[in-house]
């Protein structure tokens, strides 16, 4: 796993609601996706809005996954319903919103947005230069 993005502490505070048991390693989950998706942006991850952006995307991809059953592996979709002979399979439920694909990377929709807004998704330039 890379460089961690977003702590704990950062969690607990931008989501306003205690951190569950798995937190740590779904916020490095989510560090690497979101590092993944900007692999061939340019941005100063120096700069304080570039760095609240990062934190509020990785912040918005664990409560996502958490609000949709996912553990960062997985995804939280399921069969509405399931027949094994002759195999039968109906529709998934799926997240009420879905993710944004970029970079090969399944982002949250509000990851996608703090990312979106700070300029910072791949071809985009950031208001901060």
């Amino acid at each position: 796993m890379g460089r961690m993005l977003a702590t704990v502490e950062q969690y607990v505070a931008r989501c306003g609601q205690p951190a569950p048991a798995e937190v740590e390693v779904l916020l490095a989950r989510a560090s690497d996706d979101i590092a993944a998706a900007l692999i061939t942006a340019v941005y100063d991850p120096a700069l304080d809005d570039v760095a609240g952006a990062l934190v509020e995307a990785v912040c918005a991809q664990v409560e996502f996954w958490l609000a949709t059953g996912s553990d960062g592996i997985t995804t939280g979709e399921a069969w509405d319903a399931v027949s094994i002979g002759p195999v039968s399979l109906s529709g998934r439920s799926a997240p009420a919103a879905s993710p944004v694909l970029v970079a090969g990377v399944e982002l949250a929709p509000r990851a996608y947005r703090a990312l979106h807004l700070a300029g910072l998704l791949p071809g985009e330039v950031s208001d901060a230069w």
